[in-house]
């Protein structure tokens, strides 16, 4: 059992940062692929950025490639999402989520969720 608590969302102008971070309970963290995913008002849950259990494989959504980086530290049961250059699109719950096994960008094989933190770009 994998518990996921997300946090750092707020309120940004375009063109500015904000690291989310969500913080994981339980032993096996390092065993897990850990995902970001978000959900816009009246839009679906959308792919954002995975990392794999070591940290050496990364896939981002085309939409946030070279804007967003997603790291974790495996010592602090922590996964970040280091989002930069942000735009009014941006704007969405935040999610993490955890699986086993390889990466993959649909949200149906992840597991465990957290509740979600709200990012609002303001243009």
């Amino acid at each position: 059992q994998v518990q996921l608590v997300e946090s750092g969302g707020g309120l940004v102008q375009a063109g500015g940062s904000l690291r989310l971070s969500c913080a994981a309970s339980g032993r096996t963290f390092s065993s897990y692929t850990m995902g970001w995913f978000r959900q816009a008002p009246g839009k679906e849950r959308e792919f954002v950025a995975a990392i794999g259990w070591s940290g050496d494989s990364t896939r981002y959504a085309d939409s946030v490639k070279g804007r967003f980086t997603i790291s974790r530290d495996n010592a602090k049961n922590t996964v970040y999402l280091q989002m930069n250059s942000l735009k009014p699109e941006d704007t969405a719950v935040y999610y993490c989520a955890a699986k086993t096994g390889v990466i993959v960008i649909r949200t149906s094989p992840y597991t465990y969720w957290g509740q979600g933190t709200q990012v609002t770009v303001s243009s």
